[in-house]
């Protein structure tokens, strides 16, 4: 199941999208065994170069159990972004649970050697689709 949801955050001129994805294939639900993807783009809409350096995910599923996920770049890259550029990248995480959430962000350095922080926006990983309310 392809997620339809993009979570988009604009932060220094740096615009971070991700999309996440439910993977029915790589999950196993009777062993508690649940596995999204997660397509990441980030785009510097800025005046100057950018570069990452390093990535901190915070991951918390439906029953409060919460890791981190800190390192350098992002698979093993640390992608210069100039003016107008951006960059994709697509990773994976599992769960324990059907349901959980995202959230993070990547620490930066501009071409002056300014050191700053963007975001990445709050996602929900959902293993099943949900009924609409009806109001």
């Amino acid at each position: 199941m392809i997620s339809s949801n993009v979570y988009q955050e604009t932060t220094h001129g740096v615009i971070v999208a991700v999309s996440p994805e439910y993977l029915t294939d790589h999950s196993d639900p009777d062993q508690s065994r649940y596995v999204w993807a997660y397509h990441v783009r980030i785009e510097n809409c800025g005046a100057t170069p950018v570069q990452l350096l390093y990535r901190h995910w915070s991951i918390a599923d439906g029953i409060g159990g919460k890791h981190d996920v800190v390192g350098d770049g992002v698979l093993g890259e640390q992608p210069t972004l100039a003016p107008g550029e951006s960059y994709t990248y697509s990773s994976g995480t599992p769960l324990v649970t059907a349901t959980g959430f995202m959230s993070g962000r990547f620490h930066m350095i501009s071409a002056g050697g300014e050191r700053f922080d963007i975001e990445v926006p709050a996602f929900s990983l959902d293993a099943f689709e949900r009924p609409s309310a009806l109001h």
